[in-house]
């Protein structure tokens, strides 16, 4: 009996001591991934902003006179009667990367497919900007991004403080739907100093 008691001791105390490195490799990975993910996010952003430029001159405006800017390069979404999606992305501030950030989105309705798509969001001033970098910025994901084609950036105009402009890229989505598309913004962090 005491060598069961001794046994069972043993393994869990050797067991608890090897939880803490095995949750630590798991967050190790999960970071690497993070990293490596965002690392392809950043190499992707000034490739959308050309071809966005490149498809619809017009829309240099809003590259020039927007209090900032976020791009988000590929976005998924994926839907039947019940859809949601989800992507990251780089925000710029007067063309200075200040952080960056994630987009989800949900809708309701007749909806069948997956589709991915490009999409940047304008900030027409500082005060829509800073609500965006409070994660205080939604609106509503069918009605409010203008579909990027020659032209079309001249027609458009801010809504509440944001334009968005999109791009499909893969996919396809037949829609009748609700819904909304909700940021989240990370800061970059400062350069440590030496």
């Amino acid at each position: 009996m005491n060598r069961k008691i001794l046994a069972v001791s043993l393994a869990l105390v050797f067991g608890g001591a090897l939880l803490p490195a095995a949750v630590r490799a798991e967050k190790s990975e999960n970071d690497a991934k993070a990293a490596e993910y965002q690392a392809k996010v950043h190499a992707e952003v000034p490739k959308v902003i050309a071809e966005f430029k490149a498809a619809d001159p017009s829309m240099e405006r809003f590259f020039k006179d927007s209090a900032g800017y976020a791009v988000f390069p590929r976005v998924g979404k994926i839907g039947f009667i019940v859809g949601g999606g989800h992507g990251g992305g780089e925000v710029f501030e007067k063309h200075k990367l200040i952080g960056t950030a994630s987009i989800s989105l949900g809708t309701i309705g007749l909806q069948a497919g997956a589709q991915e798509f490009r999409e940047i969001l304008f900030f027409k001033d500082a005060a829509a900007l800073e609500r965006f970098k409070q994660n205080n910025f939604e609106f509503a994901a069918n009605a409010s991004a203008v579909i990027v084609k020659a032209g079309a950036g001249g027609a458009a105009d801010y809504n509440a403080g944001a334009a968005a402009f999109a791009k499909p890229i893969g996919g396809a989505m037949a829609e009748a739907s609700l819904g909304a598309q909700k940021f989240s913004f990370q800061a970059k962090s400062a350069p440590a100093k030496k």
